[in-house]
């Protein structure tokens, strides 16, 4: 029987769902004219074409409508997916200051990302490349220390195999940042646009890697009156009677979230 949990289904999806949106807007940008191909030549003051950074091919609409989307949507579900691996390794790590650091870091980096989106580079250029610096060096943190949290933790033996994996790509997003600022300070538009996306693509293969220990996992919502035991997925409510009338005494409000 197959007992992989569902929860494994969402990183993959969140990966294969940004990376399609983002080569969407690659393609309206180019369809429009707004940019060169990839794989093209760029010279400066080639007519009103730029050199196709992801940035630049959102900044026009109408793909710049799905860059908006695709960031702020890409943000939340990263959000939750950072929530999710905090959760799960939180009673398995002896640094408990490292497993929230990190946490903590790639939700300034999902910040960055909507500040990324709806900040146009054309239009509030540093408020964009600072939200391009904070996504992508605090990104790349993240993925350092999430490599050797999973080499540490080593949930269900698996830990080593997957940390191997996870610190190689580490390593590829590294050089990516290094090269495509570098290249950017040199003016190598083209190279630097190149080194760009296959950063985004190497971080989205990176986070995809969570379902190896998600499908291990299982995720419950619990609502709890404060002092009783915790009731799944419900609501409870308590009578009791005063002349023989009955009377709603107490409903629970608070929810929490357990990882198994």
């Amino acid at each position: 029987m197959w007992s992989c949990s569902l929860w494994a289904l969402l990183p993959p999806l969140y990966s294969a769902f940004t990376a399609a949106g983002l080569w969407v807007v690659y393609f309206v940008a180019l369809s429009e004219g707004r940019i060169v191909p990839l794989g093209a030549k760029y010279k400066r003051g080639n007519g009103s074409q730029y050199p196709p950074f992801i940035s630049i091919a959102g900044n026009f609409p109408p793909a710049s409508c799905i860059f908006s989307e695709v960031m702020n949507l890409s943000a939340f579900v990263g959000f939750i997916l950072a929530v999710l691996r905090y959760l799960q390794v939180k009673n398995k790590m002896g640094k408990q200051w490292l497993n929230v650091g990190c946490l903590v870091a790639f939700c300034v980096a999902c910040f960055g990302m909507t500040l990324v989106g709806n900040f146009q580079v054309f239009t509030k250029e540093m408020i964009h490349n600072f939200g391009t610096f904070m996504t992508f060096g605090l990104g790349a943190a993240f993925c350092w220390v999430q490599s050797y949290i999973t080499l540490r933790v080593n949930l269900h033996n698996e830990g080593k195999k997957v940390a191997v994996v996870r610190f190689l790509l580490s390593g590829f997003i590294t050089v990516c940042v290094v090269l495509y600022f570098s290249l950017l300070g040199l003016r190598l538009y083209m190279p630097a646009a190149q080194s760009q996306w296959a950063l985004v693509m190497l971080f989205l293969a990176f986070l995809g890697t969570f379902a190896i220990e998600f499908r291990h996992s299982h995720f419950e919502i619990t609502c709890t009156d404060g002092s009783r035991r915790p009731l799944f997925c419900s609501r409870s409510i308590k009578w009791s009677s005063e002349s023989d009338d009955r009377v709603a005494l107490r409903k629970s409000d608070s929810i929490h979230v357990k990882a198994s």
